[in-house]
């Protein structure tokens, strides 16, 4: 039976297992600059079968919350490029998220105070994190503007530049799309925030446009097997919902089979919560059933609420990796504690999002522990 101590291939690379560490925004990085915590942080957890960076807005226009970084100036691809070669020389690999937050922001983090941007002029019931004189609150999202047709190859050159510069710049192994949780790509996927009239709104075929064009530029400038996608069917998360998900993904799934991807990225239930939601009922074997008779070939990741009971369960059912989100927050060394059946560090909730070294590069290893 498969293990999560297994190795295995994933696109050019080869993993030592398949725990993977999960994109967890932790607002540490002033300026949208990666610093050298960061790079301490996340050289500390390379002993994951891969590491997937906090979501790295992919321009100034994608950012949504204080103190997330960038991927679209020097400096940004620099301090990433701190961050790359310190995993590196742990021998680890390392994938940066590309993201695009759309209507998820607020008029103080957009250039020049703008409206943040979305499929359609629908202010979402969800709250951002700003930072103001040092101290940090959760604020409601401003009202959006609806994105006219003509932008849409301006965002698709966002994404496939960041993706071009995230590996020959910073050095990243591969790039996993953001299209989950709500943001940009995500809304315009789904009807609860795409109410469009032109050819990215109504069919499926429509909404799906504008993620499947993303995806064809990255995969064209970096390869499939140096790329991920991350969805989320049936999260409400940001105050997302779509009237028919299961026939909407599985059509994507049909579209992104031949592109040779090297993994989807699925959020399970509610993102961070329950992974099983009463009135969103989904059947992700039939998803990822459709996505095998499609030719797609491409590993198949879950995430939500896994230990390590429920991860070997999933490699029993035909998953092959796990990705684990606060538990890495807490334990750096999480692959070998989960091998080992140690004890796991508690995480601290308070130190989540903002601040410096304390809950973030100072929880201790097992070892030390």
């Amino acid at each position: 039976m498969t293990s999560l101590f297994d190795p295995m291939p994933l696109g050019i690379l080869h993993l030592p297992n398949r725990v993977v560490m999960a994109p967890l925004t932790r607002n540490r990085a002033p300026d949208a600059i990666p610093t050298a915590l960061m790079a301490e942080y996340y050289a500390q957890r390379a002993s994951a079968g891969l590491l997937i960076t906090e979501a790295t807005a992919i321009s100034a226009q994608g950012q949504g919350y204080a103190d997330v970084p960038g991927l679209y100036g020097v400096e940004q691809l620099d301090g990433w490029k701190r961050v790359t070669e310190a995993v590196h020389a742990r021998k680890g690999r390392i994938f940066v998220q590309l993201w695009h937050v759309g209507r998820v922001s607020h008029l103080d983090l957009q250039p020049d105070g703008q409206k943040p941007v979305a499929p359609s002029a629908i202010t979402a019931r969800t709250k951002t994190y700003l930072i103001k004189n040092g101290v940090g609150s959760f604020v409601p999202t401003s009202e959006p503007r609806a994105l006219l047709s003509e932008e849409l190859p301006g965002i698709v050159h966002d994404y496939r530049h960041a993706a071009r510069h995230a590996l020959s710049t910073a050095g990243f192994d591969g790039v996993e799309v953001h299209g989950a949780n709500g943001y940009l790509l995500d809304q315009f996927l789904k009807t609860g925030a795409n109410r469009r009239a032109d050819d990215y709104g109504g069919s499926i075929e429509n909404r799906a446009r504008l993620m499947l064009e993303v995806m064809r530029a990255v995969v064209g400038e970096v390869g499939g097997a140096r790329t991920g996608l991350r969805i989320s069917p049936v999260t409400p998360a940001n105050d997302i919902d779509d009237e028919n998900p299961q026939a909407l993904f599985e059509y994507l799934m049909k579209q992104l089979a031949p592109m040779g991807l090297a993994y989807l990225h699925v959020i399970e239930g509610a993102t961070g919560g329950p992974r099983d939601i009463a009135d969103r009922p989904f059947d992700y074997r039939a998803m990822r059933e459709t996505y095998r008779a499609a030719g797609g070939k491409g590993a198949w990741m879950v995430n939500n609420g896994y230990d390590k009971v429920l991860a070997e369960r999933a490699l029993a059912e035909g998953a092959d990796l796990v990705a684990f989100g606060k538990l890495f927050i807490a334990n750096p060394d999480l692959v070998q504690r989960l091998r080992n059946d140690a004890p796991l560090n508690p995480p601290d909730k308070a130190t989540f999002y903002g601040g410096g070294a304390h809950g973030y590069t100072d929880y201790p290893a097992l070892r030390a522990a």
